[in-house]
């Protein structure tokens, strides 16, 4: 495997919420973080511990779900 995507929203505490699941149905990976920085390093952690050193896919991806909307002045 060569990537990975992560969904990624904020709930309703602020929180980014990470989710990918597996293609074949069986389980996922799960993951929250505070801010960015933090969510990215969980999700690295989370990917580590679920799959075994030859299997880890390459590349990780986030992408938003709801992306941000700035105002303007």
């Amino acid at each position: 495997m060569n990537e990975i995507t992560f969904e990624v929203e904020r709930d309703e505490s602020g929180w980014l919420i990470a989710s990918w699941d597996a293609p074949d149905g069986k389980g996922g990976i799960a993951t929250q973080g505070q801010d960015l920085r933090e969510l990215q390093e969980n999700v690295k952690e989370a990917v580590v511990c679920h799959f075994e050193a030859a299997a880890a896919p390459r590349a990780i991806r986030l992408h938003f779900i709801n992306d941000p909307v700035l105002a303007t002045p």
